[in-house]
């Protein structure tokens, strides 16, 4: 008895010291970000034998890093050569490097360091143009069209803007990006690039134009003559296609004729990529008014994607080929648009080609994978366990630094650090290492790494890792009531939380099924829990009967059709509704396919490919149904 007193207190003292010391690493953090280098060094003192040591080395490094000689910075690159503090103290030191023009040292550094953002990438292209390495040209002008213009990245630009490599032309064209994302102050800060200051937008005009888009197309009378005017009236009228597609079609009547046929082609495919979103059936012909210019202006991918869905609505099956053609070669490759692309060719018998197509996707495991299996006449079938791993493999996996740390920052609740020290440690593991870090994930209690990182092995699979089942008891009492598709409702959770019971997202959701507070209250009341608080959210047993409750209550108000409800889940019944068609039945990829909110509709077809394997891990052996059947067809509004 007196041993096991013993033993116990040993524990305590255990796990109170580890709190404490738990406790002063976010003090020594909190000390860091806030620049406080005295507290820093003073917590430091007692963390020397924590597992996140290193972190709190490289906070104190970090901190001088702008004073602190070469010799001290390599000396702790070489102390944790391999980990990600050392890649981070390493980019940090290039970006010091680089704006003091240390070009030797950088050269020397650079090649070794991993994560390499656009800020250092912008010192290593200027590093380069200044020695006349003309091979990265291609990429600074690819940088030119998607990146904010940092500091270091403006000489870099600049060095091109005087050599010719970036036009005139090119400039304009990343100053319409920027106003047609609404980012008015980005847009002046490029068009200072401009060589003639008279070129450069004009401020006052396009303050007019973003206070009140109407009033200032209304004012316009005669030629839009200069360039500047031009892109601010497309802004004006980009403002209003926002919210109104049909005030902005007024305006753009009035005013299309005063702009040049490359520029009404650019306001069409905005008109049409618009007009798509909301499933309004003019879209189509927008855009293929847009194609049949004299001079088309070239659709980005994303509209190009719009204008199939708006196709896939009106089932116009020669203009899902045709926008899919027209779309980048990378752009092709997404699962989507080859299954779609294979419907399409099947629809217009060229079935040769369409198999092809279909057999390469259906080795995929994806929600397109499994159509494509389906449309093959093949079911979803997987080995149970095709790689067994080693009680040894995970013991020696555990003892990774990389993965103490994750384990470390996880119970502090870091979950961000946590996500990136795994990121690090995993990458370039063998199959059968990430399924022995999955396994090390799962026993700690770490879902979300567990299943990611399960989802990651190329020819051996663990399918009880990437689909686990935890609360599986509690699941079965709650859904007993209702009937609820098991496979589903774990397919939902998989996807909403990873099993994290006490997530929050950032607009609040709570929990396993990611209730939102108003949402939660309702139901509670529904369910008669009158003493319910929010914090509740994070008990297993509270969270899967209100969430439970609440996916049954959306599926009956949506006809029982699995498709809807999760969108309604997703982005709220109203809307749900109206992504409906108006007058005809759709198939149920089809409406995934185009609903508007890119996070709904990722989410839905999620859900349902992993409701596919759910079934079969949870029953294997019992048919299910296919996903097809699952998806099956959405009735008209």
């Amino acid at each position: 008895m007196k041993s096991y007193l013993f033993a116990l207190m040993i524990l305590c003292f255990a796990a109170s010291s580890l709190a404490n010391q738990d406790s002063d690493f976010l003090a020594a953090r909190d000390a860091f970000q806030k620049g406080n280098i005295q507290l820093l060094n003073s917590y430091a003192t007692r963390l020397e034998k924590h597992v996140l040591w290193p972190y709190v080395d490289y906070f104190q490094h970090r901190s001088v890093i702008n004073t602190v000689d070469s010799t001290t910075i390599r000396n702790f690159l070489s102390r944790y050569e391999g980990s990600l503090v050392a890649d981070r103290l390493r980019g940090d030191w290039l970006k010091v490097l680089g704006k003091s023009r240390q070009w030797q040292v950088f050269d020397a550094e650079y090649p070794l360091v991993v994560n390499k953002d656009t800020e250092l990438q912008c010192y290593y292209y200027q590093r380069h143009l200044d020695i006349k390495n003309v091979a990265v040209i291609a990429e600074v002008r690819a940088l030119w069209f998607t990146s904010n213009i940092l500091d270091s990245c403006s000489p870099v630009f600049q060095a091109l803007i005087d050599s010719g490599q970036i036009s005139l032309s090119d400039i304009w064209k990343r100053i319409r990006v920027a106003l047609a994302e609404g980012k008015t102050t980005a847009a002046i800060r490029i068009s200072r690039y401009l060589s003639n200051a008279n070129e450069t937008l004009n401020l006052k005009e396009l303050d007019r134009a973003a206070r009140n888009p109407k009033k200032y197309l209304d004012a316009i009378h005669g030629q839009v003559n200069s360039r500047s005017a031009r892109e601010i009236a497309l802004f004006a009228l980009l403002q209003l296609l926002r919210n109104d597609i049909d005030q902005a079609f007024s305006q753009w009547q009035k005013v299309k004729n005063r702009l040049p046929a490359s520029d009404r082609s650019y306001f069409l495919v905005k008109l049409g990529y618009r007009a798509a979103m909301r499933h309004d059936p003019r879209a189509l012909s927008w855009f293929k008014e847009a194609q049949n210019n004299i001079q088309p202006y070239p659709a980005s991918d994303k509209a190009l994607g719009w204008h199939v869905r708006a196709a896939l609505r009106a089932r116009n099956w020669n203009e899902v080929l045709t926008a899919i053609s027209r779309m980048s070669s990378g752009e092709q490759q997404f699962d989507n648009w080859r299954y779609w692309k294979a419907r399409a060719l099947k629809e217009k018998k060229q079935i040769a080609d369409a198999q092809a197509i279909l057999t390469s996707l259906s080795e995929e495991h994806s929600f397109y994978g499994q159509l494509a299996k389906e449309e093959l006449g093949k079911e979803l079938y997987f080995v149970d366990k095709s790689y067994q791993t080693s009680s040894r493999d995970v013991s020696a996996m555990s003892q990774r630094p990389g993965v103490q740390a994750t384990i470390a920052f996880a119970r502090m609740n870091l979950r961000t650090e946590a996500y990136l020290e795994w990121s690090w440690t995993v990458r370039g593991f063998s199959d059968p290492e990430l399924l022995a870090a999955a396994e090390v994930a799962r026993r700690s209690g770490l879902y979300d790494r567990s299943i990611n990182t399960a989802n990651r092995t190329v020819s051996q699979h663990d399918f009880k890792m990437r689909y686990p089942f935890p609360h599986r008891e509690i699941m079965q009492n709650v859904l007993h009531p209702y009937g609820l598709d098991e496979a589903l409702v774990y397919g939902l959770i998989r996807q909403e939380s990873r099993f994290i019971t006490d997530i929050r997202s950032n607009a609040g959701a709570a929990g396993l099924m990611q209730l939102m507070p108003a949402t939660a209250n309702w139901v509670a009341k529904k369910l008669g829990m009158n003493n319910f608080h929010q914090y509740m959210l994070a008990d297993v047993n509270t969270n899967l009967q209100l969430g439970v409750y609440y996916l049954n209550h959306v599926l009956i108000s949506l006809d029982n059709q699995p498709v809807l409800a999760l969108a309604a889940y997703n982005a709220g019944p109203s809307r749900a509704r109206r992504w409906r068609d108006d007058v005809s039945t759709l198939e149920g990829a089809i409406y995934a396919e185009t609903i508007p909110f890119n996070e709904t509709r990722d989410y839905v077809k999620k859900v349902m490919e992993n409701a596919m394997y759910y079934a079969k891990v949870l029953n294997p052996g019992q048919k299910s149904p296919s996903l097809k059947q699952r998806l099956g067809f959405i009735s008209p509004k």
